[in-house]
């Protein structure tokens, strides 16, 4: 027998609407929030195991691993120009998968990781 209880779901809401918050802030913090963001989404990933905001911070996960791959290959690439349209199109990737997320979050929707 544990004593350990598993997380309040509505704490692991508020959880992944702190993550959509913070990659949010992200574009104001130079990227901080994003990272803050992201540690939060790994330290509750297994209370939210078997719940429906699995789904959200795993999302949370991917979308700060894909920004911070295409920023480095942007940030890489930016001395023969193609650069700025790799960092441009990462940067409304990165709108898109907090609004979508989000959304989803605040409407009660399914959020599919294949989309």
């Amino acid at each position: 027998m544990s004593d350990i209880t598993p997380a309040p779901v509505d704490s692991l809401k508020n959880i992944a609407t702190a993550g959509y918050a913070l990659q949010a802030a992200g574009f104001v913090t130079g990227g901080l929030g994003n990272l803050v963001a992201v540690v939060l989404a790994y330290v509750k990933r297994d209370d939210a195991r078997g719940t429906a905001y699995a789904e959200h911070l795993r999302w949370q996960i991917n979308t700060f691993w894909g920004t911070l791959v295409g920023m480095v290959l942007g940030w890489l690439t930016i001395i023969v120009l193609i650069g700025f349209a790799i960092l441009f199109v990462t940067t409304i990737w990165l709108i898109y998968r907090i609004v979508k997320g989000w959304l989803a979050l605040h409407e009660g929707k399914p959020l599919y990781l294949s989309s």
